[in-house]
């Protein structure tokens, strides 16, 4: 652990806020400084999320590290960035990760960049939790949920200006920057921000390195026109770069590159009859280079460079209506379409073109005053081509004829749910019954870099058919407030993944005549599953400053086909959080418990990794605390994982062999780790 750059960076901070504590104006009442991640949901399968505060574990450098403070979320570490989310159990295009609405997909095969390796929470201003297949709004195949990072475009009353930024120090030279500027007249605005994170290895409990340090950072810059109150056009770009070290590949990421140019318009209280109407285009690109020398000592058999990119265009458009006082009616259309190409031969050549359009329409009904119906339908055709001549040989060298070259297929992906919502007469409360289908293809992990059982590609997995029946309630009252939700699904053709698979790979010769050459290697095949599970949060306030917060998540899973338990779930968790706060400081902590997980499938399990075996428990215990100086400046401060627990987390992926650096079972979680965090806002 680098004290030196860890105390420097605090004295820095200090300074600098000392500077402004001149300025200091009256301080309204607060909640807790630094957010826990136990909080009760808003609405049903619904919760949003502050994407600028502070929060423990150490503030979030991307999007994975974010979601993990949230309940039913787990994450699959590979290094210190470019964690893998995990929903309920379900990984994946299972849900959706969306940027201001705009997707984005990495392009390593591999999964070195999955979408949230290309998020920098403190861009945004918030985040917002769809969980389940309860929404036809935000695209096909969602049957985990959807993560909305969203910002929200501000009309400038008069000619203005502000400027808000953040500093944040840690264990093991962690040192992030983030800064945004607007400014603006009624008619039109401008608004830049910068954001970067860095990292140095980290070290376990036991005190031994992680292969994991990082760079990243992302430039944006948007203009727009609001000629009043109801009308917004704006036209944006973003350039984003890093690189990350990855404990659990034999290569690391050396490049990733991110580039974005969006258009969108937005026009609300049109007419009594349309409340809002909104339309987008985007186009991401994804440019990812992975090695074995930039960031490590190579090998005795080095493995060279390779180089890929992701390209998407993204459309969609939406009408908001209401044709009757108790009746609201959003309609719309989408569009994806996907290039994949390599660059492994001195020219760029396509592997894979995936897209897709759709259409939606969602309702809500008030049935009363207490009563609420809300439904949904969409439609979706997609269609990928598969333009492999030849498959790679992979470790074993050399390649083959592909059997499914230029081969295209289309699907028709059906989607819908209906919820019924009814707010309790007697108390603040919302209790809630749903039910939901959606039809998921394959996505380009699944679809292109395995074999399937039988031949050297995967190409005609099935779609993957979730029907899922979600309840629970929502309660608030005084002091208390309470959240329970549960889900039970059963899919049909869920896509599996799965590793160290037999094959025949040839033929060999031998004193005893020919005989057939086997390998192992990994597939995607078409299996039954089910799942149920939820989560159950809970919060206090015993006084005025007094509050705690607990929340508990499970979800078990079975493989129906192979009568084995569904690979990669996360243990049953609990969190416990005590904070106490007054108008201008608050202090807290935060205990994790996580059960010890022996229902695997070893080897099984989806795109972001396969069991290894069975995991221990953990507990981990953290410390924070928030001052408000003034208006415009904030410290936060932490210490996470308190005792120096060696511990890792159940679906986080297995150690690879590095030079200096000891092999684990799984890559271990940080041990005891510092942070402090400097708001500033003008």
């Amino acid at each position: 652990m680098k004290n030196h750059l860890f105390w420097r960076g605090v004295a820095t901070t200090l300074l600098s806020a000392a500077a402004f504590a001149s300025a200091q104006t009256s301080i309204p009442s607060l909640d807790p400084l630094v957010v826990t991640g136990t909080a009760v949901a808003d609405k049903p399968l619904e919760a949003t999320l502050d994407a600028k505060a502070p929060a423990q574990p150490i503030p979030a450098q991307d999007g994975a590290d974010f979601l993990k403070t949230v309940p039913g979320f787990s994450v699959s570490r590979k290094g210190g960035a470019g964690g893998e989310i995990v929903l309920r159990g379900q990984a994946g295009s299972r849900v959706d990760i969306l940027l201001d609405g705009e997707s984005v997909l990495g392009g390593c095969p591999h999964r070195m960049d999955p979408p949230t390796a290309y998020v920098f929470p403190g861009s945004f201003d918030r985040v917002t939790v769809l969980k389940g297949p309860q929404t036809v709004l935000h695209g096909p195949g969602n049957s985990a949920g959807v993560v909305l990072f969203e910002r929200t475009p501000e009309r400038f009353a008069t000619t203005d200006a502000a400027l808000e930024g953040s500093l944040t120090f840690g264990s093991f030279g962690r040192n992030d920057q983030t800064a945004e500027v607007k400014a603006g007249t009624p008619d039109f605005y401008a608004q830049g921000s910068y954001a970067r994170t860095q990292s140095d290895d980290y070290e376990d409990g036991n005190g031994n390195p992680v292969h994991s340090q990082y760079d990243r950072s992302n430039l944006r810059a948007a203009t727009g026109w609001t000629p009043d109150a109801n009308t917004l056009l704006e036209l944006s770009a973003t350039r984003g770069e890093g690189e990350a070290a990855y404990g659990h590949s034999m290569m690391d990421a050396t490049q990733l590159d991110h580039d974005n140019l969006s258009l969108r318009f937005r026009k609300t209280a049109i007419s009594p009859q349309i409340a809002k109407v909104e339309a987008q285009v985007a186009y991401n690109h994804v440019d990812h280079i992975m090695d074995d020398f930039r960031l490590r000592t190579p090998g005795m058999m080095m493995m060279g460079e390779s180089r890929l990119d992701h390209r998407l265009l993204t459309g969609r458009a939406l009408i908001e209506w209401t044709p009757a006082e108790n009746l609201r009616v959003s309609t719309g259309a989408d569009f994806r379409d996907g290039r994949h190409r390599s660059h492994d031969t001195g020219s760029w050549v396509t592997d894979a073109e995936i897209g897709g359009e759709g259409v939606f329409a969602e309702i809500t009904r008030d049935l009363s005053a207490q009563d609420r119906l809300i439904a949904g339908l969409r439609f979706d055709s997609w269609n990928a081509t598969d333009k492999r001549a030849t498959i790679s040989g992979g470790m074993m060298g050399g390649s083959s004829p592909n059997p499914t070259a230029n081969e295209k297929r289309t699907d028709t992906l059906p989607g819908g749910f209906v919820r019924y919502e009814r707010d309790l007469a007697d108390a603040a409360a919302t209790a809630y019954l749903g039910v939901g289908y959606t039809e998921r293809a394959p996505d380009y992990w699944e679809l292109i870099t395995n074999e399937s059982a039988t031949t050297k590609s995967s190409f005609h997995t099935a779609t993957e058919k979730t029907t899922q029946v979600d309840t629970g309630l929502n309660y608030r009252s005084g002091p208390f407030s309470l959240s329970i939700a549960a889900f039970v699904n059963q899919v049909d053709d869920y896509i599996l993944v799965q590793s160290n698979v037999a094959k025949p790979s040839g033929m060999m010769g031998g004193m005893g005549g020919m005989g057939m050459m086997m390998s192992t290697v990994t597939i995607t095949r078409n299996v039954d599953a089910s799942s149920w599970g939820g989560e159950l949060g809970a919060g206090y306030a015993f006084d005025e400053h007094w509050k705690l917060d607990a929340s508990l998540a499970y979800v078990r899973g079975r493989n129906r086909t192979d009568d084995l338990p569904l690979a990669q779930q996360p243990p049953l968790e609990g969190r416990l959080s005590l904070v106490y706060a007054t108008p201008v400081w608050s202090v807290g902590g935060l205990a994790r418990f996580v059960d010890a997980q022996n229902r695997v499938a070893v080897n099984q399990g989806t795109i972001i990794g396969q069991d290894l075996g069975n995991s221990p428990g953990f507990t981990v215990f953290s410390l924070n605390a928030g001052w408000r100086i003034n208006d415009h400046v904030t410290l936060t401060a932490g210490v996470d994982n308190l005792l120096d627990e060696t511990y890792a987390e159940h679906i986080s992926r297995g150690g690879a062999a590095i030079a200096g650096y000891p092999v684990t079972t799984r890559i271990n979680e940080p041990g005891r780790t510092l942070w402090l965090k400097a708001d500033f806002r003008f």
